[in-house]
């Protein structure tokens, strides 16, 4: 016990804070993206859900809302989704699925990641602890996630029944985003509601023009 206590009282607090968000933070992305990979094929229910985009960026919005400062909910957004990449892609490999063209589809999702992930744990952070009116902003940044890969799964791939419920889904969160907004008094919280759809048709146009360009 003395030398963890000499480590406390030498380590300053917002340093073993970091520590600690950043650690638990890169071992849920892990678990996760293992998760992710391993409930492939079980259920068609499980099988949808497991194999989306908006699995992971709603969990790590979640991350973002359950922590504290601002900008560990922004690098820690960051270090999930490129954990949940490598937990994905290692029980991948390690089941024999990673294939000859793994590696470059690995790095176009883990640069993705690192460029979302801030932005969504950001979102996480702001919906539950700031305030004024980037409150709604960022609960639209939430719904368009679902929003924009219903219209993904409908329009790109015709996959009509599983859109439509991707798409109610993300009008129920929407939904659910402005009322929480409202009753926690945010101002102007109906562009929660106003910018959820203007951003999912976005994530859309992003996914169909820049992710289909590069993995194909």
């Amino acid at each position: 016990m003395a030398p963890l206590t000499a480590l406390r009282r030498a380590t300053p607090g917002p340093v073993l804070t970091a520590t600690a968000v950043f650690g638990a933070t890169a071992a849920f992305g892990l678990l996760l993206g293992w998760a992710t990979y391993g409930l492939h094929g079980i259920t068609p229910v499980l099988d949808r859900a497991t194999n989306s985009t908006s699995t992971w960026i709603l969990w790590t919005t979640a991350a973002g809302a359950l922590i504290r400062e601002r900008w560990l909910a922004v690098w820690s957004g960051a270090l999930m989704m490129l954990a949940t990449c490598c937990g994905y892609y290692t029980a991948s490999n390690l089941g024999g699925t990673f294939g000859s063209g793994g590696l470059g589809t690995a790095a176009v999702w883990a640069v993705a990641g690192l460029a979302g992930g801030p932005l969504l744990g950001w979102a996480g952070w702001t919906v539950r602890r700031a305030r004024g009116d980037l409150r709604a902003v960022a609960g639209a940044v939430i719904a368009m996630v679902v929003l924009g890969e219903g219209l993904w799964l409908g329009l790109a791939l015709r996959y009509w029944e599983t859109a439509v419920v991707f798409l109610t889904a993300g009008v129920l969160l929407a939904a659910l985003l402005t009322v929480y907004l409202a009753r926690t008094g945010a101002r102007r919280y109906w562009l929660c509601a106003v910018f959820a759809p203007v951003g999912g048709l976005v994530f859309y146009l992003a996914e169909v023009t820049i992710l289909n360009g590069l993995i194909g």
